[in-house]
């Protein structure tokens, strides 16, 4: 067996307090537990297997068990396997979809154990595979009922270990970067999370803008390169007839002003990262020469036959599609499949609005230590023009608006005098106009919030209307789970039946 981790993990394992017996003449609050179950029998053998540890509610219907699991909050909830599907798929089987989204929508931090019978063994295990926790069969005995919770515990625990883990990987000049509420960008981070610690050739795709230069440089400090060169090669900037004596280097005398040898920024790079930014701008006759760099690993100097080799991990950007540009004929498909070994495509930031107070904060942290002032935050009304803006220059727009405003603020906070007019009384990205004043009743927090909301709320309806209400097919389009989409229609106030009973 291997060392153990005495690490504490973030606490998330809730039921670890609930299968333990207190010492004695200890008072420990039991935790909060729903039996749904149409047959008093099977809810009452739960319920009293339950008791010792939980504080047990009995329902019998379906309404019942919705009601309890909105108005109350419960660790875990026992339900009936009848209770969760209310028609049947295309093949005749149960549809579990409708009553787990309404479940989760209801209790998303409540654990779902589904009880059935020999006879439904099947789609009890399909409802688990649609999402639910875990299943009991009936009868329901003590030692079944035991592993089943002990179960939940290792899942909450594991899950908490995962985000720990997670955490602790980035470092911690790394961790104010990579902060953010967007699903989207939690799976462009794990991936760069497995990408980091390899050799392999990584492919970042995303608008101008979007930060893949800083994603490249946090990929090389999180890999075991991190010590050897990260050497950033701007391929657009630098000329068709400069760009490979800048790659591969050059001997003296290669070209009139060769005076002496040049080491290229491969071998630069040596034992660490070279970045190749804009990579669709190189030329055919530069390309030839970097699949031989990528694939063989090895570098010719201009003026020389002699082959050099190379150590080097290439993590190359493109804010075009190099596919399009390889059936164009304009870059080599050879080359192109060297350097999408493991692609990694960021989103712009008007797909990631959640993340706008985040950078926001960050940015006030940066330009106070560098410009010198003490500002203290934004106004409610930029946040609100920042979250209808376009960004068509994404994250580097947003971050030199900042330092433009920083400079020219002179009020405690940064106002909307100090930021582009057009920006403050235009439309966002669907011609939506800046709403109106802020509701000075409200904190800093919470018109960021609202602003945010009203963004997403205008967004999952348009989604809303376009799957008819069905919360699966809607998650699945706006990249997020049922259960976070059910927890925010929730919060926004958004029935999926007002959408189904639309033309």
């Amino acid at each position: 067996m291997g060392t153990k981790d005495t690490r504490k993990p973030r606490p998330k394992a809730r039921k670890a307090e609930a299968t333990k017996r207190p010492p004695a003449g200890v008072a420990v609050a039991r935790s909060p537990a729903l039996v749904a179950c149409p047959d008093p029998r099977v809810a009452e053998t739960v319920a009293a297997i339950l008791g010792q540890s939980f504080r047990v509610d009995r329902v019998g219907t379906r309404q019942a068990w919705l009601s309890h699991v909105k108005s109350r909050r419960y660790e875990v909830a026992f339900t009936d396997l009848r209770l969760l599907a209310e028609s049947a798929d295309g093949a005749g089987h149960p549809d579990f979809s409708d009553g787990l989204e309404e479940f989760w929508e209801r209790a998303p931090e409540t654990d779902l154990v589904v009880l059935t019978g020999e006879d439904t063994l099947r789609e009890a295990v399909r409802a688990v595979r649609a999402g639910a926790s875990d299943y009991l069969t009936i009868p329901v005995d003590a030692e079944q009922l035991s592993d089943c919770l002990a179960n939940l515990q290792l899942q909450a625990q594991t899950a908490a270990e995962l985000d720990y883990l997670r955490d602790e990987f980035w470092h911690r000049d790394a961790q104010e970067i990579i902060r953010t509420r967007c699903p989207r960008m939690r799976e462009v981070l794990s991936e760069m999370q497995l990408a980091a610690p390899t050799k392999t050739t990584v492919l970042l795709t995303g608008e101008t803008g979007t930060g893949k230069g800083v994603m490249a440089k946090i990929i090389h400090q999180h890999s075991n390169r991190k010590d050897a060169p990260f050497v950033s090669v701007h391929c657009g900037a630098i000329p068709d007839t400069l760009l490979e004596s800048e790659l591969f280097g050059y001997e003296k005398g290669a070209f009139t002003g060769a005076m002496q040898r040049r080491l290229g920024k491969f071998e630069i790079a040596r034992g660490g990262t070279l970045f190749l930014d804009e990579i669709g701008t190189v030329s055919p006759a530069a390309q030839v020469k970097l699949l031989q760099a990528v694939q063989d690993h090895v570098v010719q100097r201009l003026g020389s036959d002699a082959l050099v080799e190379v150590d080097v991990r290439v993590i190359a950007a493109t804010n075009v599609d190099l596919k399009a540009l390889c059936d164009r004929g304009l870059f080599r498909s050879d080359l192109y499949y060297r350097l999408s070994v493991f692609p990694i495509a960021i989103p712009p930031l008007r797909e990631r609005l959640e993340d706008l107070p985040l950078l926001a904060d960050s940015f006030l942290r940066k330009f106070n230590r560098q410009v010198g002032k003490n500002l203290r935050g934004v106004a409610p009304d930029v946040m609100k023009a920042l979250a209808a803006y376009a960004w068509p220059g994404n994250v580097r727009e947003m971050e030199n608006l900042f330092e433009r405003a920083f400079i020219l603020e002179r009020s405690p906070i940064l106002t909307s005098a100090s930021f582009p007019r057009e920006m403050m009384a235009g439309a966002g990205p669907a011609g939506r106009p800046v709403e109106g004043p802020a509701d000075p009743s409200q904190t800093l927090a919470e018109a960021q919030r609202a602003g945010l909301d009203r963004v997403r709320r205008h967004y999952l309806d348009a989604q809303l209307r376009a799957h008819a209400g069905r919360v699966a097919r809607t998650a699945r389009a706006a990249g997020i789970s049922p259960r976070q989409l059910a927890k925010l229609m929730r919060r926004l106030d958004l029935r999926k039946e007002d959408y189904k009973a639309r033309p």
